[in-house]
């Protein structure tokens, strides 16, 4: 029996126990590789210098870029038929910060909005909006690396411009091709049931959802993405000019992206895997090791503060009992109901 077979003859329980402790080895190798690469007392000492001012604005804007995320959504769940209040959107994307920071993946938050979205929208339209939601991000994410990279070519090697534009095409495409949906139904038409995107099964109902958001929503989402990227990577040059790091703010256009889809991978809130990557890129450009991971640390440590604040949030909304799922019932769908 291969490893591939052998992993799905397991019990899920004990499957996602080994994914978790494959992030705890990988988080833990990477983090020891980097420690060894850097001088720990050189990163204190920055961190100790850093300008308070500069930091909280970089908090504040991080904290703002959840509300404008959190419109998005709304915009998205609005299109389909989803009754949720703003305030509602907020709080669970709020809640979803907290989550994504402490939980051993970047998408437990995403989940866990899906699950408490509560009596206004069904679990497809969550589900459906939640994935648009974080695509329309990265597609204005790697748009905005393509407009920067004429502005910063002369920056960094020809080798990471083509890398850079290999991804964001990538990115754009892939994401016409889900949006368009006849393709994608087309070459899935033939999958189980359970796996189909032009079945009735979950996974075709979350996708039709996807498709019935429309030209306008979708067009309404990519706006406010783009006002999310811009406000996040200000949050990050501010950082590192907080920390006395100054590089070109155009780099920012080009790595965060890049940074970004490498929390893909499997890590416990991409520690190791980020400041990697950081080290990586920045490096390209005459940043130290002990600057680029403190530049890590201080983009994460934003995302961090947010999520804190989320589960305060969240704990709150328990003790005060305000917990249960909000909303009215969902208005039917034609798009997602047979």
């Amino acid at each position: 029996m291969n490893p591939k077979a052998l992993l799905s003859a397991l019990d899920p329980r004990v499957r996602q126990r080994l994914l978790n402790l494959a992030r705890i080895l990988v988080t833990v190798g990477l983090l020891a590789l980097v420690i060894w690469q850097i001088k720990p007392d050189e990163l204190l000492a920055r961190v100790r210098t850093i300008r308070l001012s500069l930091y909280a604005l970089a908090l504040l804007l991080s904290c703002a870029g959840i509300l404008v995320r959190a419109y998005r959504w709304l915009i998205l769940l609005r299109a389909v038929g989803a009754r949720v209040s703003f305030r509602r959107a907020v709080y669970l994307y709020f809640v979803g910060a907290f989550f994504n920071t402490f939980l051993p993946t970047g998408f437990g938050g995403d989940v866990v909005r899906v699950l408490e979205i509560g009596e206004g929208a069904t679990s497809q339209q969550a589900a459906g909006t939640v994935l648009i939601d974080r695509l329309t991000g990265f597609i204005m994410l790697f748009v905005l690396a393509l407009v920067a990279l004429p502005f910063a070519i002369n920056l960094i090697p020809p080798v990471l411009v083509w890398v850079i534009a290999a991804l964001a095409g990538g990115v754009v495409l892939g994401s016409v091709l889900l949006f368009e949906g006849r393709l994608l139904r087309l070459l899935t038409a033939r999958f189980p049931r359970a796996l189909s995107l032009a079945g009735d099964a979950w996974i075709g109902k979350t996708y039709a959802v996807i498709t019935a958001c429309g030209a306008r929503a979708v067009t309404g989402a990519l706006f406010w993405s783009l006002i999310f990227n811009v406000i996040q990577i200000t949050a990050n040059v501010l950082t590192a000019e907080a920390l006395g790091v100054r590089v070109s703010p155009w780099l920012f256009f080009l790595f965060v992206p890049v940074a970004t889809i490498a929390l893909l991978l499997p890590s416990i809130s991409g520690f190791g895997v980020r400041e990697g990557i950081y080290i990586l890129l920045f490096g390209q450009v005459g940043v130290n090791e002990t600057q680029a991971v403190a530049l890590s640390l201080g983009a994460y440590s934003i995302d961090f503060a947010a999520g804190v604040l989320g589960g305060v949030i969240y704990l709150g909304a328990g003790v005060l009992r305000l917990r249960s799922k909000q909303g009215a019932e969902a208005r039917p769908n034609p798009a997602t109901e047979k």
